[in-house]
Order: structure tokens, then sequence, then C-alpha cells
């Protein structure tokens, strides 16, 4: 379960934001993660709660918004809306997409207190 890994890596982003900004208690993580990143949100939810217990986001809401996957089709020389990495263009059937959005997860926001 890498979420494990993902988890312990959002909670060094907090604190590290938490030294640089002073701040003692975060009581909310909105955390984007892209429809085509390989990540459970279920799974980094649970994870989440584990790695925060006894620290600055213990108790804190993980808020997770889902990014839609996006790519650029060459047969139609445009973006177009994919839901998983090998699907053919919605448009015109055509393959290969090279996959342009929604493979990201990141930290958006902090809610301190």
């Amino acid at each position: 379960m890498h979420e494990l890994s993902l988890a312990q890596s959002v909670l060094h982003i907090v604190e590290a934001v938490a030294r640089r900004d002073g701040f003692a208690r975060v009581n909310a993580v909105w955390l984007e993660i892209g429809a085509l990143a390989p990540v459970d949100p279920g799974a980094m939810r649970f994870c989440f709660d584990a790695v925060t217990r006894d620290s600055i986001a213990h108790g804190a809401r993980l808020e997770i918004i889902a990014i839609p996957g996006s790519a650029w089709c060459t047969g139609c020389a445009g973006s177009v809306p994919v839901v998983a990495r090998y699907d053919a263009c919605p448009d015109c059937g055509r393959y290969p997409l090279r996959i342009d959005g929604g493979t990201e997860m990141r930290v958006k926001e902090l809610e301190v207190g």
C-alpha cells in the first residue's frame, strides 16, 4: 500500500509549512488527486488518519478534490477527457493519446488553528 508513504509525505509537507509559517494546529488538509493518479482515495484517507496521530494534524479532516483526466489526441488535434490511461479518444476513437492532466497529487490548502 503505497498510500502510506504518500500520506507520510503529505504530513512532512504540512509540518514543514507549519515550521515556516509558525502555526501549531492543522484542522483540515485539501488534497488534489488526479483521476489517473495511482492513488486510492479511500486508502489515502485511512493512511492519513494513521500517520497524523500524535502530530500537528491529529484529527484533521482530509478533503479530497478529484481532478479529471485529460489527454491530447493527435487525430483530433485537441484536448479530450479520459477516464483511464489507455482509453481511445472519446471523439474519434483513435490511439494513442498523450496524457496531459489528472496524474497529479498535491496539497492544495490547509486550514490551521
